[in-house]
């Protein structure tokens, strides 16, 4: 059984949410950051830690993709042009996304005071709402960012979208809105935000 480190209001909400939606079972440990129940996995203290077999895995979008090769979901196969693309998709909203709201993270609470810039995050919202503008466009025709199908950059992108609405950056996309609505409505997302 795996055993999931971090809160569900952080990025580990990915890892739990990911393993509903393969039907894995997990145990799930609710620590804080730099806390010590992570700091003995994971020297950064960051969240979240993916505990299989006794080994530890972090980074969210590492375990993410070892659990889709792992069980064969929400994943295309490596080595084809469908995987290219869901590992560009991946790239774009860790790059355009994560990292924007980050940042944004970085400078609101988590740096000490006198090294915080306030301003930056006007900068970063307006980036936010173009790589939207971007995201659109790559869109595939159906329920998810690649159409048909569930792959693991959905899983990224509901977490920024719901991420942004908590720190206050506006989703101007009505396709984005609806699209997050949609994944809202999942089975697997509300267990994995009841936990």
């Amino acid at each position: 059984m795996y055993r999931v480190i971090g809160t569900a209001k952080s990025r580990s909400f990915r890892v739990l949410w990911m393993l509903e939606e393969l039907g894995q079972p997990y145990e799930h440990i609710p620590a804080n950051p730099r806390s010590e129940g992570v700091a003995q996995f994971n020297p950064a203290g960051k969240v979240p830690v993916l505990i299989d077999d006794g080994t530890p895995i972090t980074d969210s979008t590492a375990i993410l993709t070892y659990l889709a090769d792992r069980h064969g979901g929400l994943t295309h196969p490596a080595g084809t042009l469908d995987r290219a693309r869901q590992d560009s998709l991946t790239q774009f909203l860790l790059d355009e996304f994560d990292a924007a709201l980050w940042l944004a993270a970085r400078h609101s609470f988590i740096l000490p005071e006198e090294l915080r810039l306030s301003a930056i995050k006007n900068t970063l919202r307006w980036e936010f709402e173009a790589s939207q503008r971007t995201l659109v466009h790559r869109m595939g025709e159906g329920p998810f960012l690649m159409g048909e199908v569930m792959t693991v950059p959905d899983i990224i992108l509901a977490h920024c979208l719901d991420w942004a609405l908590i720190a206050r950056f506006p989703v101007v996309e009505t396709r984005l809105s609806e699209y997050l609505d949609r994944m809202r409505q999942r089975p697997a997302y509300r267990r994995a935000a009841a936990g």
